[in-house]
């Protein structure tokens, strides 16, 4: 009852963003021509989101104002190359949560910080 189900990402370049989501998620983004203002619904294989023109100036990228997802993936290494080619960067290398996952923070290309997660009992 309690946890996210809902998120939205906010852009400077709507079809930049949707590009960058779906080649590294393949997530399915719809336009609602029924919101006043441009909006895409995102379809996940989990939580539902929003993508939206940023309104207002794009903040410094440094993740300290912000609540930042990590969407789970099977091969992290793999997603993590493929966010590069797409023309994101690294925020904060991989790192190993003993005992739970491997974990990394990137910048998508609109500047916005979001994390990677591959589970891994035995990561250290």
């Amino acid at each position: 009852m309690n946890a996210p189900s809902y998120f939205e990402i906010q852009v400077e370049d709507t079809q930049r963003a949707v590009n960058f989501y779906q080649e590294i998620f393949g997530w399915k983004f719809t336009k609602d021509e029924n919101i006043p203002i441009e909006y895409w619904r995102i379809e996940t294989e989990g939580a539902r989101g929003g993508l939206l023109k940023r309104p207002v100036s794009k903040p410094t990228p440094s993740g300290t104002n912000a609540f930042v997802c990590s969407m789970e993936v099977k091969g992290f290494d793999s997603v993590s190359e493929k966010i590069l080619q797409l023309g994101g960067q690294i925020a904060l290398p991989k790192f190993a949560v003993m005992g739970v996952c491997w974990q990394g923070y990137f910048l998508d290309t609109e500047g916005n910080t979001f994390g990677l997660f591959e589970p891994d009992l035995q990561a250290k």
